[in-house]
């Protein structure tokens, strides 16, 4: 979730029940309802290829959404369910939850990796390669942070930064209970492909002295 919170468009559903549910999939949407926090549930349509696209690019269930009505001012949301057809796996109903500030909730921040030019190992020829470019947290709805800042200041080749290396935002927890690696300093290609070579010259040259 690097830098701004997505849009979720709707429009407000003057009725509700299963009549005005079929006729807002037959125009095209996707019938909703969006409660909790201060107000009272309202029952929205949010279009139908919009929906799925959002779907598609994954991780919609854990994603804080600016949801835009027209008419009302914008609302912090998250999906708490969405309804598929049993044959065809298309939605066909989403539940969404207004977060007040002191709401938890799950969801991935992208890690930003700061001070390349500071870590030695990189200055040698070491690349970077970053395992988890999003961590999934739990953390308040009113101080959600936009990115986790890594700083590979004094990094060397073989150097591994797991999220017990990462400062969290105060009240920020990782919702994975282990000491999980977010990144290494990995050996330049060309030299991994030398050791590998030297290795098999040394078994070759073992294997000739066993025969």
């Amino acid at each position: 979730m690097a830098g701004q919170i997505p849009d979720l468009i709707a429009e407000a559903r003057e009725n509700s029940g299963k009549g005005a549910a079929r006729a807002a999939r037959r125009a095209g949407n996707v019938p909703g309802i969006v409660y909790g926090g201060e107000g009272e549930p309202q029952a929205i349509n949010v279009n139908f290829n919009m929906l799925l696209k959002k779907l598609r690019a994954g991780r919609f269930m854990s994603t804080l959404f600016n949801l835009k009505i027209e008419g009302q001012e914008d609302v912090r949301v998250i999906c708490r369910n969405v309804q598929r057809d049993v044959v065809k796996d298309l939605p066909t109903h989403i539940d969404l939850m207004r977060l007040r500030r002191t709401s938890r909730v799950k969801l991935f921040i992208h890690v930003e990796f700061t001070n390349e030019s500071a870590a030695p190992g990189i200055k040698k020829g070491g690349v970077l390669t970053v395992v988890r470019p999003e961590v999934e947290l739990d953390v308040l709805a009113g101080e959600i942070p936009e990115q986790i800042v890594v700083d590979l200041t004094g990094l060397e080749v073989g150097d591994t930064i797991t999220i017990s290396n990462v400062t969290l935002p105060d009240g920020a927890k990782p919702t994975i209970d282990r000491d999980f690696v977010i990144a290494n300093i990995q050996a330049p290609s060309g030299l991994r492909s030398s050791d590998n070579e030297d290795d098999g010259e040394g078994e070759a040259e073992e294997a000739a002295a066993e025969e």
